[in-house]
């Protein structure tokens, strides 16, 4: 998984789950301001489609029609002690076999863990960015000439809002399942698993007036939020033990989710096959026996929502 940040809370905890920051920031810019300038062809996005921060950059590439300007590729599910590979689908930039290759041919001394997304720069043979937060506001903004400009993930109106709101869902939703399914404490589980149900709680009341976190535009505040709670019955209710209640559970939260996986193209950035053999099969610690869990039989992400009665969409 990408790493985006780090400790979460002021005060230690024993056991507690720590998340690496990013080491690759460097900017797409539209003017020439930096050393990668937009270009069509000239830059490639390696992904997962397990991996929640990855799955941003698949839906900001397919909301602002880049699939044309900037390729793909995705790291086979299952990962081992060599990290992510090229299995499922070859890597057509390098013809490596691991995406640490991709970090190594960027810096030889790089020797933290290999995450995705990646955004890496075919001219220059080296990674532009890993950093979720940046590629997708790079596809929203840097890439003009060719992109889809009806569609803004992050408009100036909004964007106090949006940052005000990723205060809450990153560190407590995103990262919070995370903070309870790899404690090592009781203390740390319940450090990452209370505070996750509690924004959960606050989300949900908000959505009760409104169709989207900012109202009748979908931004990209929406789809920080979506990945995580498109997984989360599937996965982190078991898996990461955060089974206080289930998304489904939720009559605002979880007509929320289908209706943002009810946009156009969005079921087809979503790989449960991916995400359910990644979690159980990979996490050894948790699940020494890579069983993955057959239900819930119940989710139909497809089912009518009726939000579409709060405002327009997109």
């Amino acid at each position: 998984m990408s790493d985006s940040a780090g400790t979460m809370t002021a005060e230690k905890i024993a056991g507690e789950f720590k998340r690496q920051e990013d080491s690759f920031r460097d900017w797409v810019t539209d003017d020439g301001s930096s050393d990668y300038p937009a270009a069509a062809g000239r830059y490639h996005l390696y992904v997962s489609l397990a991996c929640p921060w990855a799955h941003r950059t698949i839906i900001a590439r397919r909301l602002k029609a880049l699939e044309g300007v900037i390729g793909m590729t995705v790291v086979d599910p299952l990962r081992d002690g060599r990290g992510w590979a090229f299995t499922d689908e070859s890597d057509p930039v390098n013809g490596f076999q691991f995406l640490s290759e991709v970090y190594r041919s960027s810096d030889p001394q790089y020797r933290a863990r290999v995450t995705v997304p990646v955004l890496f720069d075919k001219q220059s043979n080296r990674i532009v960015n890993n950093s979720e937060v940046d590629i997708v506001r790079m596809f929203n903004s840097a890439f003009g000439e060719w992109a889809n400009g009806a569609v803004d993930l992050y408009p100036e109106p909004l964007r106090a809002e949006i940052d005000e709101l990723d205060d809450l869902v990153y560190p407590h939703i995103n990262n919070g399942v995370y903070r309870s399914g790899f404690a090592e404490t009781q203390a740390a589980y319940e450090a990452g698993v209370v505070p996750l149900f509690a924004a959960l709680d606050q989300l949900e009341e908000r959505l009760a007036s409104r169709r989207y976190l900012c109202g009748n535009q979908i931004t990209e505040a929406d789809w920080k939020l979506f990945v995580t709670l498109v997984r989360f019955d599937e996965v982190y209710y078991v898996h990461f033990k955060c089974n206080v209640r289930r998304i489904a559970e939720y009559e605002n939260l979880w007509a929320y989710v289908r209706d943002l996986y009810q946009q156009p193209g969005i079921a087809e950035t979503v790989s449960m096959d991916h995400i359910k053999r990644h979690y159980y099969m990979t996490h050894d610690d948790i699940n020494p026996f890579s069983i993955v869990a057959l239900g819930p039989r119940d989710l139909d992400f497809t089912a009518a929502h009726e939000r579409e009665k709060m405002g327009a969409g997109l």
